[in-house]
């Protein structure tokens, strides 16, 4: 079932809240919050997600851990996010 299904048979069961049983709007609000819950996923090619797959279990990441990394790498490079480097024999005064 796609969003746009899900979308629809809750706003039809909302439009005649009176008329629906109980038990079909308890599974329709459970596979909403599933849709909600698992929204931050991200498709890609099959050729992209068969490398991501390998570049993960060369970094020991998970999928979305790799896509986090690779994109605040990206934005860090691009100069859309501050580098932020400290290596081992820099000093650290301890604050935030």
């Amino acid at each position: 079932m796609t969003a746009a299904d899900t979308a629809t048979l809750l706003e039809d069961a909302a439009d005649r809240i009176a008329d629906i049983s109980r038990a079909d709007l308890q599974i329709m609000l459970r596979r909403a919050a599933l849709r909600v819950r698992n929204a931050g996923a991200v498709s890609m090619e099959d050729d992209v997600e068969e490398g991501l797959r390998d570049l993960a279990g060369e970094l020991g990441m998970t999928r979305n851990d790799t896509i986090r990394f690779i994109v605040r790498e990206w934005m860090e490079k691009n100069t859309y996010l501050p580098v932020h480097n400290v290596d081992d024999d820099s000093e650290v005064d301890g604050t935030a």
